[in-house]
């Protein structure tokens, strides 16, 4: 079957033309599945399943906890199956028709922007009253163990998703938690779950080096028709570098454990300007840091992929990422991406082809960023991105999660063998 660049070559010059281009290649092309040699999307390999989600982050909190826990409600609604949140905070009690049930919250010290869920015995009268076929624990620490206890209390099969680095989220806010008493708590969580789902090949290693048993490797998925490259807006590109300035920037958290500030690299590069997009408690301070930088604040839908694909390159600074969906988001939109040399970047970026992966040495920043004025060598990054994540839609990672609960429901649970 042929691939999308048989069917309708993109080149270097389309790929920052006017969106016409793209709309133009968008009706030309076949579905996406049969782009990229996949068989028509087939229906879950499982009949009709009763999921409870028990995450550390819902709504209103935006995160990637938040957005991968949306993205799995959507196709379980979509395909029939049955869905129930658990969630800390305050918020709406349902969510496009899936039932919320909220527990208290407390902030933590230097971490008011996210909230933690207080294990309160509502997680075993809620999973009673729903009465699940598996239990999913999004990224479980605080709640998250307490919907596992709650679980094999009940039988009930649970498939833990491993999302954060919290030993070095620990470390970024100085909260106090060293690296091996966070490394305890996880091996402990993890180890009572079924299934333990890791994001990238880094995560996956980092789990069973510290003695997690029974972990798998499921990535996330990225809306391709959202985040493209026939998004790229001139006005607003005439209006961040209006001397034509290369737009490097940076999507996400302005928080401690993102390290955004390393982007003060690039203060007074000649012909280069930084592009800051996102909120939180660092935004004041970074606002000192990068002086001349262009602070868009949150966006998020159209707006967002607006904003990725009129950049010139993506920056990514954090380096405790257990996968790194703004890398992904970029490459879709057709922009080379440079990350840190660490985690979930590893698997998304192929250096040298559709980004760089650097050390925290600022020079190297520097010399990357100073290669990539190049417009050819840019544009042909920017293809090569834009191909390599065409096969990573949502749907077909949450067919992959069906897979995974079909798995548990049928194996011992291990909560009998704990």
């Amino acid at each position: 079957m042929r691939r999308s660049d048989d069917a309708v070559p993109i080149t270097r010059s389309s790929l920052h033309t006017a969106p016409t281009r793209f709309e133009e290649l968008r009706r030309c092309s076949p579905p996406l599945h049969a782009r990229v040699g996949w068989a028509d999307p087939a229906p879950a390999t499982v009949g009709p399943v009763r999921v409870a989600i028990v995450t550390e982050s819902f709504l209103p909190q935006v995160n990637g906890v938040t957005n991968s826990v949306l993205r799995v409600l959507e196709h379980l609604r979509r395909h029939g199956h049955a869905a129930l949140v658990i969630a800390p905070g305050a918020g709406p009690d349902h969510h496009e028709g899936t039932p919320v049930v909220r527990v208290p919250s407390v902030d933590l010290p230097k971490v008011s922007s996210l909230p933690v869920g207080v294990p309160t015995r509502r997680v075993l009268t809620a999973l009673e009253s729903f009465r699940p076929d598996v239990v999913h624990l999004a990224s479980p620490f605080v709640l998250g163990a307490r919907g596992l206890s709650a679980a094999r209390r009940l039988g009930l099969p649970t498939v833990a998703v491993y999302q954060t680095d919290v030993a070095g989220f620990a470390g970024s806010y100085g909260l106090g938690l060293g690296a091996r008493a966070a490394w305890r708590w996880t091996r402990r969580l993890h180890t009572q779950a079924d299934r333990t789902l890791a994001p990238s090949s880094s995560a996956v290693q980092a789990l069973l080096g510290h003695g997690v048993p029974r972990v798998h490797r499921w990535a996330r998925g990225v809306d391709v028709d959202l985040f493209h490259p026939g998004r790229r807006d001139d006005a607003l590109r005439a209006e961040l570098a209006p001397n034509g300035e290369l737009l490097v920037g940076y999507v996400g958290r302005l928080a401690p454990e993102k390290q955004v500030a390393r982007l003060a690299a690039l203060n007074g590069v000649p012909g280069v300007r930084v592009v800051v997009i996102g909120d939180g408690p660092d935004a004041p301070a970074l606002r000192r840091e990068l002086p001349d930088a262009a602070f868009l604040g949150f966006r998020s839908g159209p707006a967002l992929a607006t904003a990725y694909a009129s950049l010139d390159v993506f920056a990514h600074t954090g380096p405790h990422e257990t996968f790194c969906q703004a890398v992904q988001e970029a490459l879709a939109s057709g922009v080379p991406a440079i990350a840190p040399d660490a985690g979930g970047p590893r698997d998304l970026i192929r250096h040298g082809h559709t980004g760089f992966l650097l050390s925290d040495d600022p020079a190297e920043l520097r010399a990357v960023v100073d290669r990539l004025r190049d417009p050819v060598l840019r544009a042909d990054f920017g293809l090569a991105a834009r191909r390599s994540v065409l096969g990573r839609t949502w749907p077909a990672l949450c067919r992959e999660l069906l897979g995974h609960y079909a798995d548990v429901l049928a194996q011992p649970l291990a909560a009998k063998a704990a």
